[in-house]
């Protein structure tokens, strides 16, 4: 298994993709990027710990590639837009890879130069080593899962999805 770490907005939207993707053995929710140790979700939402929202994802490389997590990245956020995913904004919702070895960080960096040639705007997605992960509270994790009928679910997370499902990623049986 190796492990990628991604921020994109909210992070249900990611987790409620990328849990659905084949390869992809487990998806935390959490926190990084920032200047304060062990924050929480009120403090990161602050916009003053320097914390970005992310997914930490652990995926089997001989099912899916890493650069293939990043080609599903760009379909379920806007990398244009700077601090900001829809009615989301703050540093804590930035564009950001947070790579785990010069490899990723190489492959992050090819991922969008390749990305540019479907977005109109620049992109403006951060890539930065990861240097500290915090898992974020019980009530972040499998948000989607739990909470389909949830306003916000319904409204930002499940088009998301929808526009991920239409791409023909593989992606798990429904009971998996």
């Amino acid at each position: 298994m190796e492990i990628a770490t991604l921020g994109g907005g909210c992070f249900w939207c990611l987790e409620g993709v990328y849990q659905m993707v084949e390869g992809v053995e487990s998806v935390v929710s959490g926190y990084s990027a920032g200047h304060v140790k062990n924050p929480d979700y009120h403090s990161v939402c602050s916009g003053t710990t320097g914390h970005a929202e992310v997914v930490q994802i652990s995926f089997d490389p001989n099912v899916i590639s890493y650069p293939e997590l990043l080609e599903i990245f760009w379909i379920c956020h806007d990398p244009t837009t700077l601090n900001r995913q829809g009615n989301d904004v703050g540093t804590q919702y930035r564009s950001i890879i947070l790579y785990h070895s010069p490899i990723q960080k190489k492959q992050a960096e090819e991922a969008i130069q390749k990305a540019k040639e479907n977005f109109s705007d620049p992109i403006v997605t951060q890539v930065e080593e990861l240097k500290e992960f915090y898992r974020a509270e019980n009530y972040h994790q499998n948000y989607f899962r739990i909470n389909p009928e949830q306003t916000y679910c319904r409204y930002v997370v499940k088009p998301k999805i929808d526009k991920f499902l239409k791409i023909g990623f593989k992606v798990k049986k429904i009971n998996s």
